[in-house]
């Protein structure tokens, strides 16, 4: 009874309700117009009938008069399924026909009857006259003789009324059923709907307790619910992974900016410590000043990862040539690659058009770069730039080749993580959050970044989608 009442407080139960009420006022005002307009329909076709025998009569009468009018009037009272005739004279005193009595005031008023009266055929029980609701009834019109007499020309209504129950009968035994069949269709439906948005509350208070993994369920009908559920779904997951990238963030940042903030309190703490004869205060202050820069440029890093993962650039994404990205970076890193001893070849050939923000693929490729340097440093290296165009996939494949040691298949997407060096790389200066921001750049311009063998060295692959004309 609980869940019953649970069903009715729903949107889609009063809804459905609405519906019901809705439906039953159509219903009811259905049935009173069909069994009214089959009513008027048999009316009127029973006057058309009556005023045929009206003329018919009247064309006897003037033929050959009274005499002729009263044989036609019994001989027409005596045919099977005859209509009512009757004529009486000035004292109502029947004189022939088929209608013995009549209901009192019938015979008073000239033309039609106002409306259906009770009367009794020859042979029928007089008593009939004393009970309207089982006594027939009937339609009729009554005319003036010039000798004072009236004669009335009428027809039984039972059969228009007959009709008309059947079809009344008929409508509300249908509408019925329909009102029983929609309820019964309505009270399923509300209650699967019902325990469907339970499972869905269920599932949603132990995500709001804290727990991530769960998930709303999902049929297979592939419904609106479904639908919905897939979406908050998808959401719940990409929070899921928010959650995790800022817990490790957090743990990153404690782990990793713990050191050199030891370095700059140490180095203050013994500047302060020392003889103040012989301390070069200018030197501690300027290597504080240098820890403090790059403690600086690591929260400059992540904060850009952080407004990249938000997409805060999509509103800057235009048409943009890849080719002339990479050919103005190679020569403005050429210099450099030269003073640690590399060549730079670039083979992008262009142009490669695709829909992105330049600044950020610069500095996607700018990292690529420092790290191809940094770590692919060596007399007769080699630093490459290619770019591959796969018609296929509808991708641009823009890769950075060093020569250097490169990074063991097994840590090739750890790296990619924030804070992630690995021991070799532990004696060059950086961060580690340079692949973690190109990572997020290429996320969000629908692409990727993959790390492979250049056997020697590092290749790493931008892959970016093209752009549709």
């Amino acid at each position: 009874m609980r869940r019953i009442l649970a069903t009715f407080n729903t949107t889609a139960a009063r809804l459905s309700a609405l519906y019901l009420i809705l439906f039953g006022a159509c219903a009811v005002f259905l049935v009173f117009y069909m069994t009214g307009s089959a009513a008027r329909f048999l009316a009127n076709e029973t006057k058309i009938a009556v005023t045929e025998e009206v003329d018919s009569l009247g064309q006897a009468y003037r033929r050959g008069g009274l005499r002729v009018l009263v044989r036609e009037v019994e001989r027409r009272s005596r045919r099977p399924g005859a209509n009512l005739y009757m004529i009486a004279d000035n004292t109502g005193r029947v004189l022939t026909g088929n209608v013995i009595a009549l209901e009192p005031g019938v015979l008073d008023r000239i033309g039609w009857t106002r409306t259906p009266f009770v009367y009794a055929r020859f042979g029928d029980d007089l008593s009939v006259i004393d009970d309207p609701e089982s006594a027939p009834r009937a339609l009729a019109q009554i005319i003036d003789l010039p000798n004072g007499m009236r004669i009335l020309v009428g027809r039984d209504l039972g059969e228009p009324q007959r009709f008309r129950e059947i079809v009344r009968r008929a409508l509300i035994t249908a509408l019925g059923f329909m009102a029983a069949g929609g309820f019964l269709i309505w009270f399923l439906v509300g209650r699967r709907a019902l325990q469907r948005i339970d499972r869905v509350s269920e599932a949603s208070a132990r995500i709001v307790a804290g727990d991530l993994t769960g998930r709303l369920p999902v049929s297979s009908a592939n419904d609106e619910f479904d639908r919905l559920s897939g979406s908050l779904n998808s959401m719940i997951a990409k929070i899921s992974k928010l959650n995790d990238g800022l817990r490790e963030v957090s743990d990153s940042i404690a782990h990793d900016l713990k050191t050199p903030l030891t370095r700059l309190r140490n180095r203050a703490e013994a500047a302060i410590a020392s003889d103040p004869d012989k301390t070069d205060y200018r030197a501690v202050l300027e290597d504080m000043i240098g820890e403090a820069d790059q403690l600086i440029k690591v929260f400059n890093a992540l904060l850009l990862i952080s407004r990249v993962e938000a997409g805060f650039s999509k509103q800057a994404m235009t048409n943009v040539d890849l080719a002339a990205i990479a050919a103005d970076l190679a020569e403005l890193y050429e210099p450099l690659a030269e003073d640690a001893g590399m060549r730079v070849v670039n083979e992008v050939e262009g142009p490669l058009a695709i829909e992105g923000n330049r600044e950020l693929i610069g500095q996607a490729l700018t990292n690529l770069l420092d790290n191809a340097i940094k770590y692919g440093a060596g007399d007769n290296k080699t630093l490459t730039l290619t770019a591959i165009f796969n018609s296929g996939a509808d991708v641009v494949r823009l890769s950075v080749a060093d020569e250097g040691a490169g990074i063991p298949q097994s840590d090739r997407e750890r790296v990619k993580e924030r804070f992630v060096r690995l021991d070799e790389s532990r004696s060059k200066a950086g961060s580690g959050l340079g692949l973690s921001l190109v990572a997020a750049i290429m996320n969000l311009h629908g692409g990727s970044l993959d790390l492979e063998d250049n056997d020697p060295g590092l290749k790493a692959i931008l892959s970016f989608p093209v752009s549709k004309p």
